[in-house]
């Protein structure tokens, strides 16, 4: 073989590589509810490419003080991509956008832009299961409760969702956090607080058979919300898992736990197939 044709043969190689592996990119989808472009990263799977298949979309989220960033630079999500063969999407919840709706804020309307208008860029642009079967959702922290209330509020928009070390009621940091600017003082308005807060939410998934995961690190500031939320939980009948493990408010717990969401959720995909 001539020094041209290893050349040319390397060079295909590692195409047939790039092909075969999944894909990272970082994509722009725009609000027209907030009218402005927030940047994603998604993550393709190594048998998108080969198939014509339709496949299941994990949306990932961030948590409070994050970015859509977040995740890509704490772990390689690729792996996981292959090994359940998910698109994962992490978009962008804002700073301290606790994916509500604000009814004070109008460029912080991130429950409709992460439960409406970003889905419908992905479904439109990608090949995705284009219903609640093949729709999941989790985050950390802020980005569990968006996870858990986002399912609590649109219940028929996801298959099942999942909440990492997840604030379970906003009323426990009414001066934290960047939340009264979103709801109002608490003092004022608690009707926002309430109608916004897992704990409550919680109700309305009563009866619907959704698959919910919870889990919390035993040295997290919000292992109470998530010990309540959970009792809470069993006296309603919603059947759910929930764990705790030996860890706290951390990126090490939270790498941790991602593959156990998506286990998760491959197990609920494919016993609905």
């Amino acid at each position: 073989m001539t020094k041209s044709q290893k050349t040319i043969a390397l060079t295909l190689l590692i195409l047939a590589e790039t092909l075969l592996s999944a894909q990272l990119d970082t994509i722009s989808i725009y609000s027209s509810i907030m009218d402005t472009t927030r940047k994603a990263i998604i993550v393709l799977p190594e048998d998108y490419f080969p198939s014509n298949k339709n496949f299941p979309v994990v949306y990932l989220l961030h948590g409070w003080s994050g970015c859509y960033k977040d995740w890509a630079s704490h772990i390689d999500m690729r792996p996981l991509a292959d090994r359940y063969s998910f698109m994962i999407v992490s978009p962008d919840g804002g700073y301290a956008g606790w994916y509500v709706d604000s009814p004070y804020e109008e460029k912080s309307q991130f429950e409709t832009y992460i439960a409406k208008e970003v889905p419908a860029f992905i479904d439109s642009h990608y090949r995705t299961i284009k219903d609640s079967r093949g729709r999941f959702v989790c985050g950390l922290s802020m980005g569990g409760h968006g996870a858990l209330s986002l399912m609590c509020k649109y219940p028929d928009r996801y298959s099942a969702c999942g909440s990492m070390s997840g604030v379970m009621s906003l009323d426990r940091s009414t001066k934290k956090y960047g939340i009264a600017k979103l709801l109002g003082e608490y003092e004022h308005h608690r009707s926002n607080w309430k109608r916004n807060s897992c704990i409550h939410l919680i109700e309305n998934l009563k009866g619907k058979n959704k698959g919910i995961i919870i889990d919390c690190g035993i040295d997290d500031p919000f292992i109470t919300g998530n010990r309540e939320i959970h009792q809470k939980m069993l006296k309603l009948g919603i059947p759910h898992d929930y764990y705790e493990r030996p860890g706290g408010h951390s990126w090490n717990y939270w790498t941790n736990a991602l593959e156990y969401h998506l286990l998760f959720f491959y197990k609920r995909f494919h016993s609905s197939r």
